[in-house]
């Protein structure tokens, strides 16, 4: 893993749990803005051979989304958006995500960006992975301060699913929404079960031993650097320069 990236790194492991065989099978799924990493996944999904449909609100040549984000939540309401991703500037075990600041309503102590149609893609989508790459107790709170968007609902509010699971760059929680927590899935590399509890502001289950996740094969390195690098030069040629160490051409 020493020639490996952090963000390549995440992107194997987001790309995981797309394809999770447990999961219901993801179709169509739609990247949000300012989400490279998921992106990087997603068509890594798509180069290994699995007919994912990949939709990015941020591309700016061949958008599906003519429409912009209306569009998305139109297609999410109807139920045609199978996987989406979210993040927060906090999150708990309750799985509930704050994006709209810290202390009192409306956010009076740290603003973040707002919650946008947070809560109605977390309640439409089948499936949610959370991602978060800041993995400290500033971040993963025991209660958020302002719910933006609910991980959990009361016995008949209707909502299609619920994360599926929250990825990090020190480890991968599962989420079970039956018991409204998370437990710990696997650890990255150099981590520990301590160290993510010192880590972590919520408390999480641990259930048996827990394994290492694993680090990308040479496979999928290549693909992100070669095929995947190319699909998304144009929309993140930032992001690929940093981390790909390649640049659209001038």
């Amino acid at each position: 893993m020493s020639d490996c990236k952090p963000e390549e790194f995440l992107a194997a492991t987001i790309c995981r749990l797309v394809l999770d065989p447990s999961a219901p099978t993801a179709r169509h799924v739609a990247v949000g803005a300012a989400s490279p990493v998921p992106a990087a996944a997603c068509y890594l999904a798509q180069k290994l051979g699995y007919p994912i449909r990949l939709s990015l609100l941020a591309r700016t040549q061949g958008n599906p989304f003519s429409d912009g984000t209306r569009e998305l939540f139109d297609l999410t309401g109807q139920g045609r958006i199978d996987l989406f991703f979210l993040g927060g500037g906090q999150i708990d075990g309750e799985a509930n995500l704050n994006l709209v600041g810290t202390g009192e309503w409306p956010g009076k102590g740290v603003r973040f960006p707002g919650s946008f149609g947070s809560a109605f893609m977390y309640m439409m989508t089948p499936r949610i992975i959370l991602f978060r790459e800041e993995h400290s107790p500033r971040v993963l709170v025991q209660k958020v301060d302002n719910i933006s968007a609910n991980g959990v609902s009361p016995p008949g509010v209707f909502r299609r699913g619920h994360a599926q699971a929250l990825v990090t760059g020190r480890c991968v929680f599962r989420f079970h929404p039956d018991r409204a927590r998370f437990s710990l899935a696997s650890v990255h590399a150099g981590e520990t079960v301590d160290s993510i509890r010192a880590a972590t502001g919520f408390d999480f289950d641990v259930d048996g031993e827990v394994p290492q996740t694993p680090a990308p094969s040479d496979q999928e390195l290549a693909l992100l650097r070669g095929a995947v690098c190319d699909e998304m030069l144009e929309t993140y040629p930032d992001f690929c320069a940093r981390v790909f160490g390649r640049k659209l051409a001038a």
